[in-house]
């Protein structure tokens, strides 16, 4: 914008010159000069859309990338698949129909191979589907404990083998519910038995100890080494970030540098669903966010048009991908026995909250949680602390005093 004041403050002077000169030259001359002005106008309107184009939403785009794949998956499953995917978009996300899509995709391969003598998964009908009983379902679900697709040779563990009974179950459901099945075999087929599973988080001192790990380097590999002098300060602010808000990873990658407010220490983050939240941080947090972004601030080769708050080496918006990587790199080195994964450290958050509060609603609240019980599920029962406090209760030799 400045560039082109300066260029017509310049045209002006020549135009004063202009008038001065021999009356032909003057219409060439003018072409010349409004010629220029247009060039400059659409080299800055190529500027500016390029600069809005990199300033789309994080979510946006996600939800727009989700969008395509699922045009694209819906090639390869049955014809009635669309109907049944548009059926439910007003109600689901974009990233939910796209695992619908997947989970689908299994399930039709699998009709193909074991019940319908390998007719091509396209040309399935509704009558095929018609014709699927909860036998076919449960030998579906016993299927997935060891099965091949394509050239991969996987296995589903029971969460994974409930979630895509539930998938086929809003399929069958909704071609029910329309008239265009006659029976709705898949509600009698029962949910797999889901085991509750320990929750893995980082103690105390192990927190200190992971933060102490980013900020210095300590028992990082010589290739390693290499690159922290570059990251640290990052680093360091997106494990506070985590540790000191619980926040999602999603919700980290997606934030932007005026999502932040240091005025009253909060920031506002996109939850699943695309609500929108404000929460707050600790000084801390603040103190770790605002070296990072003094940092940002002194470095010339961030480009003017990248809005994300956290970046990458290349100065692109920081990838899932590479948060779970750089979370994985310091946490193993702390806490080798411990799988820790940026959802392991929400879960330290709120279990810390949930003990020094008491208050499991203020925990879902801070945490996004819908339902309080899935909170409650999660944090409430902070059975390995009962464990300790209980081990010395039982004496074995009492004296003669006791």
């Amino acid at each position: 914008m400045i560039l082109r004041i300066i260029w017509y403050i310049l045209l002006c002077i020549f135009f004063i010159y202009f008038l001065k000169i021999q009356s032909e030259y003057r219409a060439l001359l003018s072409d010349f000069f409004f010629l220029i002005i247009r060039k400059i106008d659409i080299s800055y309107l190529t500027c500016y859309n390029n600069r809005m184009k990199n300033n789309t939403n994080y979510y946006q785009e996600r939800n727009l990338k989700n969008l395509d794949k699922i045009s694209a998956l819906q090639e390869e499953l049955p014809y009635f698949c669309e109907d049944f995917i548009r059926g439910i978009e007003t109600r689901t996300s974009a990233l939910t129909r796209l695992n619908y899509c997947y989970d689908l995709r299994i399930f039709f391969d699998f009709l193909s191979q074991k019940k319908l003598h390998q007719k091509d998964i396209r040309d399935i009908t509704l009558e095929d589907l018609g014709s699927i009983t909860d036998t076919d379902i449960e030998i579906f679900l016993s299927y997935l404990s060891n099965y091949h697709y394509g050239e991969k040779r996987l296995s589903c563990d029971e969460r994974a083998k409930a979630r895509k009974l539930s998938t086929v179950r809003s399929m069958f459901k909704y071609f029910f519910n329309k008239g265009l099945i006659e029976v709705n075999n898949s509600a009698k087929v029962a949910t797999p038995k889901l085991h509750e599973k320990e929750i893995i988080r980082l103690e105390n001192n192990e927190v200190s100890s992971l933060l102490s790990t980013a900020e210095f380097g300590s028992g990082l590999s010589k290739h390693a080494i290499g690159y922290h002098d570059k990251t640290k300060i990052r680093d360091t602010a997106i494990l506070t970030l985590f540790l000191g808000t619980g926040i999602r990873i999603s919700e980290l990658v997606g934030l932007d540098n005026e999502n932040i407010n240091f005025s009253n220490n909060s920031f506002i983050v996109t939850r699943k669903g695309g609500n929108q939240a404000i929460l707050y941080f600790s000084e801390e947090v603040g103190d770790a966010l605002s070296a990072y972004l003094a940092q940002k601030e002194e470095d010339p080769k961030i480009p003017n048009n990248e809005n994300a708050l956290f970046l990458s080496l290349q100065y692109r918006r920081i990838t899932v991908r590479a948060v779970e990587n750089l979370v994985k790199k310091y946490a193993k080195i702390i806490s080798p026995l411990k799988k820790i994964t940026p959802h392991k450290l929400r879960s330290t958050y709120g279990t810390a909250l949930y003990r020094e509060t008491g208050d499991i609603y203020i925990v879902a609240d801070v945490l996004g949680h819908k339902d309080v019980n899935t909170t409650r599920k999660h944090y409430a029962a902070i059975t390995e602390d009962k464990r300790r406090s209980v081990a010395n209760k039982v004496i074995l030799h009492r004296s003669d005093n006791d």
